[in-house]
C-alpha cells in the first residue's frame, strides 16, 4: 500500500496547505489513498471543485482535500492549487499507477502478417493480430491482439490500435492516432438503389482517411466513401458509439460525443462540438466553432460560431423563446378556455338581443 505524508503530497503538485482558511504546516498527516468524494475513506484525500460540495465534505471521513481556494468552514487540511483536477489526477496516479505490461518490439509469431506488408522492427504486433497484403505500418506503432488490418491499409507512426479494431481495405491512418477497442473504419456505407423491386448496394469504392492526432472511441464506426474518402480531420476526438456515414468530411479539432449519428455527405468546420446523441441530416454542413447541444437534430446548414439547441436545432436564443412559450402552454390553455366561455356568452347575449 502506498503511504505519503500530506506535506510531501502538496509539494508533488506545487500546492499550498491550508486549514480553516489559514496557511499551515500541519503535523505529518498520512494519506493512504485518493478517491472522489462519494468514495472517500478514512486516510484518503479527495477533490472539491465547487463550493456546493462543501456540505458533503463536512460529513465525509476524508483526511484532506484538493481545492482551488481555501475553505474556512472545513477543518481538514486542504491542498490549494490553481487547477484542482490536474493536481488530483497526479495524486491518483501516485496511489493507483498505471499497470504497464512491457511488450517486446516486433511481430509475435502468433500474429498473421502478409509477406507483402511492411512492418518496421520497432513496431509491436501482438498475437492474434492480422495484417493483410500491401499494408504499411509506421514506426513504433502498437497493434494489439485481435486487430484486423485488411489489404492495402496504411497506418502511420506512434499509433495505438486496441483489441478488436478493424480497418477495411484501403483505410489510411496518419501519425499518433489512437483507435479504441472494436472501432471499425471503412465498412460499406448505407447506400442502396432500387432495381427491379430490390435494394441493391450503391458503389463502395472509396476509403476512410484519418488525419494525425485523432482519437476514436470504442465501438465507433466510420464508413468508407462511395468514390472518394470519408475524412476525419487532424486533432479531432470522437467518443464511443458514434456513427459517421459515407462521404462525410469532419474538420480539425472537433469534439464528437457519444451516440452522435452523422448522415452521409455531411461536413463540419474546425473546432465544432457535437454533444451526446446529436443527429445530423445528410448533405448538411456545420460551420467552424459551432456547438450543438445534446439530443439536437441538425436538419439544415449551420453557420459558424453558433450555439444550437433542440430538434430541429435552432440558435440558442430562438430555442429559449420556444422553451419559454412551451412552459406557458398549460396556463395559456386555461386562459384560452376562459376566453372561449366569454366569447360563447357574448354570442349568446348578442343572439338574444337580436331576436
Amino acid at each position: 500500500m502506498t503511504v505519503i505524508d500530506l506535506p510531501t503530497l502538496a509539494k508533488r503538485v506545487h500546492g499550498e496547505l491550508f486549514a480553516r482558511g489559514v496557511e499551515v504546516v500541519p503535523p505529518d498527516v498520512i494519506i493512504t489513498g485518493a478517491s472522489p468524494l462519494a468514495d472517500a475513506q478514512p486516510g484518503h484525500i479527495t477533490l472539491i471543485d465547487h463550493e456546493k460540495h462543501v456540505p458533503r465534505l463536512q460529513s465525509s471521513p476524508a483526511a484532506a482535500c484538493v481545492t482551488k481556494q481555501s475553505l474556512p468552514e472545513i477543518s481538514i487540511p486542504q491542498i490549494v492549487v490553481p487547477n484542482p483536477h490536474e493536481a488530483f489526477s497526479k495524486i491518483c496516479e501516485l496511489f493507483r499507477p498505471h499497470v504497464i505490461v512491457k511488450v517486446s518490439s516486433g511481430i509475435d509469431p502468433r500474429a498473421i502478417v502478409a509477406e507483402s506488408a511492411s512492418v518496421p522492427a520497432n513496431a509491436i504486433v501482438e498475437w492474434g493480430a492480422s495484417i493483410g497484403e500491401a499494408c504499411v505500418v509506421g514506426e513504433r506503432t502498437h497493434i494489439h491482439r485481435g486487430v484486423t488490418i485488411m489489404d492495402g491499409c496504411k497506418v502511420g507512426s506512434d499509433c495505438q490500435l486496441f483489441p478488436g479494431v478493424v480497418l477495411y481495405p484501403g483505410t489510411v491512418v496518419e501519425d499518433r492516432v489512437t483507435l479504441h477497442a472494436n472501432c471499425v473504419l471503412g465498412a460499406h456505407g448505407f447506400g442502396y438503389r432500387m432495381v427491379d423491386g430490390k435494394h441493391v448496394s450503391t458503389s463502395q469504392l472509396g476509403w476512410v482517411h484519418v488525419e494525425s492526432d485523432v482519437e476514436i472511441g470504442a465501438n465507433t464506426t466510420v464508413d468508407r466513401g462511395t468514390y472518394g474518402a470519408t475524412r476525419i480531420g487532424a486533432g479531432t476526438k470522437i467518443d464511443n458509439l458514434v456513427m459517421i456515414a459515407h462521404n462525410c468530411n469532419i474538420g480539425k479539432h472537433n469534439l464528437i460525443c457519444s451516440q452522435v449519428g452523422i448522415a452521409g455527405s455531411s461536413s463540419t468546420g474546425d473546432y465544432v462540438v457535437l454533444a451526446g446523441q446529436v443527429g445530423v441530416r445528410d448533405h448538411t454542413h456545420i460551420g467552424s466553432r459551432t456547438m450543438v447541444g445534446a439530443q439536437s437534430g441538425v436538419a439544415s446548414d449551420v453557420a459558424e460560431d453558433q450555439i444550437m439547441l433542440g430538434s430541429p436545432a435552432l440558435p440558442r436564443m430562438d430555442q429559449a423563446k420556444l422553451f419559454a412559450a412551451t412552459n406557458r402552454l398549460p396556463e395559456m390553455r386555461i386562459a384560452l378556455k376562459k376566453l372561449e366561455k366569454q366569447v360563447n356568452a357574448l354570442e349568446t347575449r348578442t343572439a338574444k338581443s337580436g331576436e
